[in-house]
Parts: structure tokens; sequence; C-alpha cells
């Protein structure tokens, strides 16, 4: 009976201790494979890995026929997979990282205070812009309108020509009139003001956008996944209004609709003196039809 208490003992101290840091810890491994999954899969990365999937498995069977040739130039091989990675996605990892960066991880977990103060867009603005939206659309007249929130777009203004002009529905349709000179490319609004036009946007690497989509909304697509900016897109094949956020295309069936999106992101942006635990992620899953 003494040995066998004996035994039971020394298996119970062999299970290592689990405390409260390994279970955090785990969940937050957990959480960046998650997302680090997720960024794959959105990207010519996922290709790329199930490649290296498929040479992982071939290189377990060939161990397992002990085809040492093989095995060794594998090996050898391997050596240089992570500079051969840094290299041929170099432009996804730059995108990554200027995700990570543009976002204050503190502020997303807790707000309290407004962080565009004066510059955030009134209804006045909203109202032009789902105007001329809708009025662009009738006519097909495509559009990109992308109004800047906390992180600044300054370097896509620079791809641009400067207008710092105040939004109106007439300046917005001039602006991508068809044979004037600044209807080619993308407006950024800033406030209520227009900062540039003309402006060249970062196309979209997303592998699941719908082939029926151009390069107006693969542009808006692109920008929404590097920066917290709302897109307006007017399709000039359609004439349908899309709504670019958080890497998803929304369709926007009616003016209503646009205007309460905006004026929801209006509202959250002037809101103060609120306490959010935990901001909502929006799902880049979500595709428009």
């Amino acid at each position: 009976m003494t040995d066998l208490l004996g035994r039971m003992y020394s298996w119970i101290a062999f299970i290592p201790k689990i405390t409260f840091t390994n279970i955090l810890e785990i969940l937050l491994i957990s959480f960046l494979i998650y997302e680090i999954l997720l960024w794959v899969q959105n990207t010519r990365a996922w290709s790329l890995l199930k490649g290296g999937l498929f040479i992982l498995g071939f290189y377990l069977v060939a161990t397992i026929l002990h085809f040492n040739t093989i095995t060794w130039i594998i090996e050898h091989a391997g050596q240089l997979a992570l500079i051969a990675l840094l290299i041929i996605f170099q432009p996804e990892l730059r995108k990554a990282l200027e995700q990570l960066g543009s976002k204050n991880i503190i502020a997303e977990i807790f707000t309290s205070e407004d962080t565009r103060g004066p510059e955030g867009y009134t209804e006045k603005t909203v109202n032009e812009i789902v105007r001329a939206a809708y009025e662009m659309g009738k006519v097909k007249t495509g559009a990109l309108i992308v109004i800047e929130r906390e992180t600044p777009l300054q370097e896509i203004e620079r791809t641009g020509i400067e207008v710092d002009g105040l939004v109106t529905s007439q300046l917005l349709i001039n602006i991508f009139e068809h044979n004037t000179p600044l209807h080619d490319g993308a407006v950024v609004i800033r406030g209520n003001r227009i900062a540039a036009a003309t402006c060249y946007l970062p196309l979209s690497d997303n592998l699941n956008i719908s082939k029926d989509l151009g390069t107006r909304h693969r542009a808006a697509l692109g920008i929404s996944e590097s920066s917290d900016s709302i897109t307006v897109v007017v399709s000039e094949e359609t004439g349908r209004v899309t709504l670019a956020q958080g890497g998803t295309l929304t369709r926007m069936n009616d003016p209503e609709l646009l205007r309460a999106a905006l004026t929801v992101e209006k509202s959250e942006e002037a809101s103060t003196g609120r306490f959010k635990l935990w901001k909502g992620r929006l799902k880049n899953e979500g595709k428009t039809e």
C-alpha cells in the first residue's frame, strides 16, 4: 500500500503546476496565432503556406523512408527560407506593420475622451457626401471619397493635388466629372474640408475579393485595410454606392443607409466621457455581393 501511494505521489508530482501566468500566456499565444492565420489567409502568403505544408509532409515521408539525400537537401535549403520569405512578402509585412503602428492599443481597449476634437465632420458634411454619391450614381460617374479618421493620411495626400475646399456636393461632383483634371483618383476628406484630390490608394491583396469588382473597389478596400478611414465608392459601371471600412465592403442600397452609416461613425468620434472596455472589431470576412 505504501508503494502504491508513493507511486501515485510521484505521478502527481510529475504533473507540472499550471499557474494563472501560464493560462494568460496560453491565451495570448492563441490569440496571436489566430490573428497571424487570419492575416496569412487574406494575403498571398496563404498559397505559400499550403505549399510549405506540402513540402513539410514530403519531408516527413522522406524521413520515415530514410531518404537521406532528400532530407539533407531539404534541411539545408530550409536555412535560406526565412530570408526568402522576407524578400517575397516584403509588401505584406510592411502593410501589417503599418496596421500595427496605426493602432493605439490602449486607446482601443480603454477610451475615455474624443481623439479628434473639432476636426470631426458634421451632419452637413455627411449630407453633402450622401447627396453627391447618389447624384453621381444616377449618371454612373465613378468616385472614390476617403474620409480620414484617427489614422493620418498625409502620405496619401502627397500623391494627389491639394484642394483645401469646403465639402459640398457640387464640388465633389465637379471633381469626379469625366474629362476634368481632377477626376482620376480619390479625394481625401479631413473634417469638413476636401484636403486633396487625384490621390492614389494602395490596392488590396485580398484574394477573396469578387472578380466582378474593379480597381476602384480594390483601392477602397486597400486603404480601409491599412487605416481606419471610411471610403465611399461609386461604381462607374453600375452606379452602385459601396462603403469600405475595416477591410469590408458593404453595399449601400439607398441614401438613408449610407447617411446612417456615416452618422454612426461621426457620433462615435464625437462622443466624450464614455468608458469603453472593449471596442467592437470589424469582421474582415464580410464581402459585398
